[in-house]
């Protein structure tokens, strides 16, 4: 039987694999949280929302219609946990790194990981995947050792576990939480706000970039790829935009010190952009303004091959390289002196087009089935497509045929809107041209 269901699985190839795997962790996901023992005493969850929970964790989102600390026991939050970890890694990474240990990695997985990364020519699979493990293991028991002795500082109960909660799911910008207000209650607390920001974006920032530094590191003859230059300097150019225009215009920041106005500002734009979703200051209180400039950092969300999700940045930079060749009267596309390969400008109008199009529908959706504010609708949506978990304090008070919606749209963030419409039509992958360097989007 088990053999079977491996060949069916193998038949449906590397994108598809992808689709039915995560959907598969995400209904085992949703059976553990319903069962008795992992809620609180007297705590009653309906099953919508252990459903809710087990997708937003899953996809990494961390949009919540119940609370988390005051809902589920020790063993739900484990259980949350852990999907966020095969959610951030990718659902096949962790079972190939222990594969590779006794034989080599198998032609379907390696498929797999390639789709699921995105990853451009000349990178191996089997040596990305083994660098992902080591790299995340690395990153996330430094985080919670720093994180306990931050959260121990500050005086919090059960430091050791809120350490480990909050560096795996800041690593892999999930933004669930165990305190029930995320981390408003360390506005001013610098250590806890610049260890999240680190880990959120080193997650974010995508794997290629580890994987790319180490091999420069290793081989001095190496150069540094596109994929990486353009991941680097869009992230800092874009936080850095996000907290100027926080900083010197939200005007309910106006009261605050110049220290903590500037931490808070920088903050919020991080979150924003790596998708990691935890917030220092209520995203409700935000004036109409700001709450634009928070959409666009989301939308345009991190880079390929990490733990975050919105468009990518080297989509929205790939469509602007197009888009200036053409205003040049260009016949060719190219970023920073390297032409980018045609099928990679495919890809990123493609993605482009089935990003917007799933935000329109699903925003389109819950503005018929809800009556909240405009902009607090279209922010929700935004979030649970970029799997992003910020919200103007809508997602609970949601109707249960909105929340699949939300549902359905973290599930398309995780995979990709791009992902998920090749899983819908096609199965192979779309011609390679190796004469050219690649950037992944």
């Amino acid at each position: 039987m088990l053999q079977g269901l491996s060949a069916r699985l193998k038949q449906l190839g590397p994108v598809r694999s992808l689709f039915v795997g995560y959907l598969l962790y995400g209904a085992i996901g949703w059976a553990l949280l319903s069962l008795p023992w992992m809620l609180e005493g007297g705590v009653d969850v309906a099953p919508i929302d252990n459903l809710f929970t087990a997708f937003s964790a899953m996809s990494t989102t961390g949009l919540a219609t119940v609370s988390t600390p005051a809902s589920y026991s020790f063993a739900g939050e484990l259980v949350i946990l852990l999907l966020i970890q095969v959610g951030g890694l990718g659902y096949m990474t962790m079972g190939s790194f222990v594969l590779m240990a006794t034989k080599r990695l198998p032609e379907e997985r390696a498929k797999v990981a390639e789709a699921g990364f995105s990853l451009p020519e000349g990178v191996r699979a089997s040596t990305f995947l083994r660098r992902v493990v080591i790299y995340t293991l690395a990153v996330e028991s430094a985080g919670a050792g720093l994180l306990y002795l931050a959260f121990s500082d500050a005086g919090v109960d059960g430091a050791l576990w809120q350490a480990i909660f909050h560096s795996v799911s800041a690593f892999c910008t999930a933004g669930f939480s165990l305190f029930s207000d995320s981390l408003e209650g360390f506005q001013t607390n610098f250590a806890v706000n610049a260890i999240v920001a680190a880990l959120s974006l080193a997650g974010a920032i995508g794997f290629l970039v580890v994987h790319d530094a180490v091999n420069a590191a290793t081989n001095p003859k190496h150069r540094i790829t596109l994929t990486t230059r353009v991941i680097l300097a869009t992230t800092f150019w874009v936080i850095a935009a996000g907290t100027a225009v926080l900083f010197l215009a939200e005007a309910s920041f106006f009261a605050m010190a110049p220290e903590t106005r500037l931490l808070t500002s920088f903050f919020q734009a991080m979150t924003a952009l790596t998708t990691v979703g935890f917030n220092t200051y209520p995203i409700g209180n935000l004036a109409a303004p700001m709450v634009f400039a928070m959409l666009l950092l989301m939308i345009l969300g991190a880079s390929p091959a990490g733990t975050g999700g919105g468009l990518k940045s080297t989509s929205v930079s790939t469509a602007l390289a197009a888009a200036g060749s053409a205003l040049r009267g260009q016949d060719h596309i190219s970023f920073r002196g390297c032409e980018i390969p045609q099928h990679r400008i495919m890809n990123a109008y493609a993605a482009l087009v089935f990003y917007v199009g799933t935000l329109g529908l699903g925003c389109f959706l819950l503005l018929l089935l809800e009556s909240f504010a405009f902009e607090d609708v279209v922010f929700e949506a935004a979030s649970a497509l970029g799997t992003v978990g910020l919200s103007r304090g809508i997602t609970g008070d949601l109707q249960p045929l909105s929340k699949i919606i939300v549902i359905v749209m973290m599930f398309i963030g995780r995979l990709g809107p791009l992902t998920f419409g090749l899983a819908m039509f096609r199965t192979t992958g779309p011609e390679r041209d190796p004469r050219r360097e690649d950037l992944a989007v």
